[in-house]
């Protein structure tokens, strides 16, 4: 099983956070965010097919979505990690080679 997919994910949803809160700056965390994003479509496709692929980016977007509403219940950082971990268990289930 790939722990690749899962980190670059991770990094992409909690460094895009984490650069948009440092430099103030949301559009370079969305491209942090989007950078991820793609390369973790592409290896998914690799070893998942386009449609999983897909499915799982489409996922990954909206847990990035979901995380702002989540934050005014629990918190920034929580929410952050909360959405990040599903996309990380997602990536693990679906995203393996098949």
């Amino acid at each position: 099983m790939s722990l690749l997919t899962p980190l670059i994910t991770s990094a992409g949803l909690i460094g895009g956070f984490q650069t948009a809160r440092s430099t103030g700056n949301r559009p370079l965390g969305g491209a942090v965010l989007a950078a991820a994003g793609a390369a973790a479509f592409s290896l998914w496709k690799r070893d998942a097919g386009t449609g999983t692929a897909a499915a799982l980016t489409t996922g990954y977007v909206a847990a990035f979505g979901l995380s702002h509403p989540l934050a005014k219940k629990m918190g920034a950082w929580p929410s952050v990690f909360t959405v990040t971990g599903a996309v990380a268990l997602a990536s693990l289930v679906f995203g393996r080679k098949r």
